[in-house]
């Protein structure tokens, strides 16, 4: 292979520049969309978002583009929230609530393998989960199902969970001050790390937001 070509793959990064990726998601927020390689949310990829508790915003930053993809005729999954979410508030947000799908595994431990099979099965848009668990390895699996399903993984988790290598193509740490949802961006996928960006607004108020 030549260096030219080489070169034009997506997994090499070039100092100074992004390197190639397909378009994103917009997020709705310029300044998010700024930060991000593909403009937007990563497409057939996971996203982290690492946050110290509950209420601090996270699920107010996705819901424009949550809202944008619920015009698709795929699903938007939501396995095992820790709260049932507030449906008047997923309306007014704009998300087409006949394309929400609510997931409750049977047992705790089918959790993982759940968001695995939905993420893979190339009928959702968009899969959000709230994993505690997960090593490196399961979580590498969850990435490579997204990519396979051509869909946007959401992973809602502990901050101390930061430490721990991730192979997402995203990761977040996500707090809230006086004025607004602050982001800091952990890791990138052909880029730094970045931030804080604060991100102004009101919150969306769907019961059990991150």
């Amino acid at each position: 292979m030549s260096l030219e070509n080489l070169l034009q793959r997506a997994a090499i990064w070039r100092g100074g520049k992004f390197s190639s990726a397909k378009e994103g998601i917009p997020t709705g927020f310029n300044e998010l969309d700024a930060l991000f390689p593909s403009g937007g949310w990563p497409r057939g990829a996971l996203t982290e978002f690492l946050t110290p508790g509950e209420g601090v915003g996270a699920l107010s930053l996705v819901m424009p583009a949550l809202a944008r993809l619920s015009q698709e005729k795929r699903w938007i999954a939501w396995v095992a929230p820790p709260y049932i979410p507030y449906a008047p508030a997923l309306a007014m947000a704009g998300v087409d609530l006949s394309h929400v799908l609510m997931i409750r595994p049977r047992a705790a431990s089918d959790g993982l393998w759940a968001v695995e099979q939905t993420l893979r099965s190339g009928t959702c848009a968009a899969v959000l989960a709230w994993p505690v668990a997960g090593d490196d390895r399961m979580l590498r699996r969850l990435q490579l199902a997204a990519e396979a399903g051509q869909s946007w993984g959401l992973l809602f988790r502990p901050g101390r969970m930061a430490i721990q290598s991730s192979p997402a193509a995203l990761r977040l740490r996500v707090t809230r001050e006086s004025q607004g949802v602050v982001v800091n961006v952990l890791k990138r996928r052909g880029g730094w790390a970045a931030g804080p960006v604060c991100v102004e607004g009101e919150g969306l108020g769907v019961r059990g937001e991150e």
